[in-house]
């Protein structure tokens, strides 16, 4: 009776640990909306890739806009010459003027969907060029600058911070793989640990400890550019 109920706790956590890494995740869909670990991991790996393509999409507003094409224009010349995830959004954000929405409110969407720090400020001095009629075409670029100067200092961290990750992920999955080892060598002992109430809560407490080494590790690596 023991077994069978320390089979149903192990198989009702997996299920409970599964749910939570990917509640909320819409496959089909650009952003998503849960807060589990693997939605999060989703939203930021498109917002990365999103900020990436926004110093070219400066630049091809900016060359639009030498040209004497409007803001709305070199919207559409971002969508026509861009790639997803950057063209997907503009194309959003020219749709929603053309519908009728303002060019501030159209903005703020745009904004809120993306959730960067770097169309923030692109946004911020379109919109304050349009009140004071600053010079939006030297501002693009000492914003594409910066934004390529913080990626490179981000690049640099990374490379530094990547031993650190490297032995976190090693001393996280060495308890799994001895755990493998030894159950194949000799699986009668090991399965009777596991099923047996000191094993049971062996195991949970060592995946609790695993998972909280494996957060320390990553806020002490996590540096924020």
């Amino acid at each position: 009776m023991m077994p069978v109920l320390i089979a149903v706790l192990a198989g009702l956590f997996i299920a409970g640990v599964a749910y939570y890494l990917v509640s909320g995740v819409n496959f089909n869909s650009a952003w998503q909306k849960g807060a589990s670990p693997l939605a999060r991991y989703l939203n930021n790996r498109r917002r990365a890739k999103f900020n990436e393509q926004l110093p070219d999409a400066l630049a091809t507003m900016n060359n639009a806009l030498r040209a004497g094409l409007s803001i709305g224009q070199s919207f559409d010349s971002v969508v026509e010459n861009g790639v997803s995830p950057l063209a997907d959004e503009f194309r959003i954000l020219v749709q929603s003027i053309k519908i009728g929405m303002t060019l501030e409110d159209a903005l703020s969407a745009m904004m809120d969907r993306v959730g960067s720090e770097d169309l923030t400020l692109v946004c911020s001095a379109i919109l304050i060029a349009r009140k004071t009629g600053g010079n939006i075409t030297e501002i693009f670029d000492k914003i594409a600058a910066t934004i390529r100067g913080r990626m490179k200092i981000e690049r640099k961290v990374r490379t530094l911070t990547a031993q650190g990750r490297l032995q976190g992920l090693v001393v996280s999955l060495m308890p799994v793989f001895l755990a493998v080892v030894m159950t194949a060598i000799k699986p009668e002992m090991m399965l009777g640990f596991f099923f047996s109430p000191i094993g049971a809560i062996s195991v949970v407490a060592t995946i609790v400890l695993i998972t909280l080494g494996w957060m320390m590790i990553r806020r002490i690596i996590k540096i924020d550019i």
